[in-house]
């Protein structure tokens, strides 16, 4: 490898090290005062609500091992990405949402819905395509959809979120004054969709209009199989909206107390001062960027290094040696999962396929001249 490469590579990892245990990019310690800083903000935790986002952890991590399973199976059509290596990220950032905020998210987020309060056998119906399913079985494993959380998308298109969640932002400013009841918007990217235009064209708008959203970039360190820095001038994806005068802060993906503080903050100014933000989260994809992908973009040694740096093994292994759990209590909560994923994995393959008759019906939201509602073979006018 050129010796440039090494060292953007060496970048790259750097940042992430350095978010680690850091709530922002303020200034950098050492790994030992990192790990004393994730380790007090642990300690200054109910032991209940550590157990409890431990429980949900493992529920992501087993579901989203399943759904793989399920999409060798062919039980699952389509693309399929998963949360692997996510769930820290996503347990403290949707611990930090209010039930009036919105959340637009990307096509990698079977694991956002279930934290949000989607029944994971929903979830899974959805990507069986079955109509009990959070789309009725039309979206897939994309496009996760359910307006009583509040989720408003999955979307399969990188960045097509943005624009939308914009635009509900603007429409809070319509309809509720600022406050700290007032719902807020969260919008999350990847980290390659700070590259395009909707990007930049958004943020303007969110500045210039001071919007209540939170722009999350989920940083996995790679665009599919491109490293941030080769597609990113600026690799420090949080500075990414200094143009449009908004902050960002960036923190450790695998610290879910520390990404929970993070948003928590930013949609307190969202609420009460109309102010947009980004948070970037810095973590590791534990797998390839869909279940397809082999990931050999990376070594054998890359791949062990992130496997030792698993987020659900971490947060076990930490809460009980602060003795919040017991390795049999750990193993009860284990158990329990496996079953809420067994059942969901039934009540998803006992469930109805969507009828063909019904291949129209949520094609728009109300009827409209010259909707599509013949199938391939049927005849275009009546027949005498």
């Amino acid at each position: 490898m050129p010796a440039a490469s090494r060292k953007s590579r060496s970048t790259a990892r750097g940042a992430a090290d350095q978010a680690a245990g850091a709530s922002a990019t303020t200034g950098a310690g050492s790994t030992d005062q990192l790990a004393t800083t994730a380790a007090d903000r642990l300690r200054g935790e109910p032991a209940d609500r550590l157990r409890g986002y431990y429980r949900m952890m493992q529920l992501i991590r087993r579901f989203e091992e399943r759904a793989a399973e399920m999409y060798q199976r062919a039980k699952i059509g389509g693309y399929c990405h998963l949360n692997l290596g996510e769930e820290a990220t996503i347990v403290g950032l949707m611990d930090a949402m209010a039930p009036q905020d919105y959340l637009f998210t990307t096509y990698r987020e079977h694991g956002y819905a279930i934290a949000r309060g989607i029944d994971p056998g929903r979830v899974m119906a959805e990507l069986f395509g079955r109509t009990t399913g959070t789309s009725k079985g039309w979206g897939g494993s994309m496009h996760l959809f359910d307006t009583e959380v509040r989720l408003l998308g999955g979307y399969g298109i990188v960045g097509g979120q943005i624009p939308p969640a914009t635009g509900a932002a603007l429409a809070i400013t319509y309809r509720e004054a600022p406050g700290p009841d007032s719902p807020a918007v969260v919008c999350l990217v990847g980290d390659a969709t700070t590259n395009i235009g909707a990007w930049h064209e958004s943020l303007n708008l969110a500045g210039i209009w001071h919007l209540p959203i939170v722009y999350v970039i989920i940083n996995n360190q790679l665009g599919m199989g491109t490293p941030v820095e080769k597609a990113s001038a600026e690799p420090d994806l949080y500075k990414r909206g200094c143009a449009y005068r908004i902050p960002g802060v960036r923190v450790d993906g695998n610290d879910a107390i520390a990404c929970r503080e993070a948003l928590r903050d930013a949609l307190r100014k969202a609420r009460e001062d109309r102010a947009p933000s980004i948070v970037e989260t810095v973590s590791y994809r534990l797998r390839g960027h869909s279940v397809v992908d082999p990931a050999r973009y990376r070594s054998k040694e890359e791949a062990q290094r992130l496997l030792a740096l698993d987020p659900v093994a971490a947060f076990r292994k930490r809460l009980i040696e602060l003795g919040v759990l017991t390795e049999e209590d750990a193993a009860r909560l284990d158990a329990e999962v496996d079953a809420e994923v067994d059942a969901a994995v039934e009540f998803a393959d006992n469930s109805p396929h969507p009828s063909p008759a019904e291949l129209f019906a949520h094609a728009y939201a109300q009827p409209v001249p010259n909707m599509p509602r013949a199938l391939p073979g049927d005849p275009l006018l009546p027949v005498e």
